[in-house]
Order: structure tokens, then sequence, then C-alpha cells
């Protein structure tokens, strides 16, 4: 893992991280108009995208890397296909020039991209995961990641994900499904960690 030596308390499990180096990069995925419908239902954690600012500034501020992740939906129904006004991302977390952008079909951000490759290219082992959905995109990227061998720190308060209805019939709350999305996470394939703790271990940013 690209980190530096002062460790860091993540919270209440006691665990530590120790500060990120300028090679760690800030994945944002799919923070896009279109996850604003209605139909998508109810939302947690509504200030997801007040914490993604925090920190995209502070990875911009230091220089560290940045991806864009951005949905491409094939479902001629859905308001993230691309060419219509909910493709695009929403105007807090918009990219600028230098940062890259990876446009991906599935809920890995690593199928049918070309992030893996960028990222060894680049030395960039170490991933800090932010955005939509916390049970989708953000579970299936980290998992791969973990598995790739990359370091995957998933922000809690910088995901959200939506109720949902199961199999069974019952409305399961996103509360519910956001809390263990990240203790599936947690442990296994990366570490859970808030925002407080990221921009603490992101040091000064230098």
């Amino acid at each position: 893992m690209h980190l530096r030596t002062q460790p860091y308390k993540t919270g209440a499990d006691a665990t530590f991280m120790q500060t990120f180096s300028r090679h760690a990069a800030l994945l944002i995925i799919d923070v896009q108009i279109g996850f604003d419908a209605p139909h998508w239902g109810r939302r947690n954690n509504p200030g997801m995208e007040a914490r993604i600012v925090e920190l995209l500034a502070a990875w911009r501020a230091s220089r560290r890397p940045v991806i864009h992740a951005k949905h491409m939906s094939e479902d001629p129904t859905s308001p993230l296909r691309p060419g219509q006004p909910g493709n695009d991302f929403k105007p807090a977390v918009t990219p600028i020039d230098g940062e890259a952008v990876v446009e991906k079909r599935v809920h890995s951000c690593f199928i049918g991209t070309p992030l893996e490759e960028e990222l060894r290219q680049r030395g960039h082992d170490t991933l800090v995961i932010v955005g939509l959905m916390t049970n989708h995109c953000v579970s299936t990227t980290a998992r791969m990641a973990g598995n790739l061998g990359f370091a995957a720190w998933v922000v809690s308060d910088a995901t959200a994900t939506f109720d949902r209805v199961g199999p069974d019939g019952v409305t399961y709350s996103a509360e519910q499904i956001h809390a263990i999305a990240l203790s599936d996470i947690h442990g296994e394939f990366g570490a859970v960690v808030d925002t407080a703790t990221v921009l603490a271990a992101a040091g000064e940013y230098s």
C-alpha cells in the first residue's frame, strides 16, 4: 500500500489506517443527475454529496489522482443512459482537466474499462471509494479491487443507496442495506472508514 507511517484510528472497532501518499486515488462512482429521479425511491445519507465534495477538494488541493466513474446504462428506460440529462455528472463533482473518467456498463468499474491497467501503469495501488450505490457499484468495485490486490477504502458517509424490496416481498430500508453492504466489505475486501478519518489520513495535502 502507498501509505506513510502515522496511524489514525478509524472508529469504535479500534482498527487503524495510515496517512495516504500522493499515489492514493479517489474513485467517485456514478454521482450522476439520473440518480435523483423519483423512481429510485428513498435514499439514505442525504449528506453524501457534501462529503464527496470535501474529499474531492482535498484530493485536488494535494494533486492526488481523481477518477470519475460514469454509468452508461443500456436500458432504454434508464435516466442514466447516454444522451439523457441524467447521464451527466452532478455539477458539484464534475471532472476538471486532468481527471480521468471511466465509462462503464456494468456494476464493476473494472469490467470493460481500462481502470485496472491505468492504475497499475501509474502506480496507484490504493483506492478511496465513494459514490452510488453502496450495495451495487460501490460494493462490486470494492470487492474486485480487493481481489485484484488493490487497497480499497470505502467511505461510509460518502456512499449511499436506496430502499429495496426483497424476493420475500419485504421492504428493506436504505439504512439497512447500506450498513450490511459495508459490513460485508470491511475486513474482507477492504476497510470502511468515514470522511473525517480519510481527511486526517490525507495529512496536510502535500
